[in-house]
């Protein structure tokens, strides 16, 4: 009995954090959210 709960909280646990990194890649802010900084505004930097 307590292997099957320690299984369906595992398992509950892996379903939120999948979920979570699916929320957050359909909800970025910026450009294309990732962290290659592609969404940065260098416009105040002097070359």
């Amino acid at each position: 009995m307590v292997q099957t709960i320690i299984i369906i909280l595992l398992f509950g646990a892996a379903v939120f954090y999948i979920g979570r990194l699916m929320y957050k890649s359909m909800t970025a802010k910026k450009a294309c959210g990732g962290n290659c900084k592609c969404g940065v505004d260098f416009s105040d930097i002097k070359p």
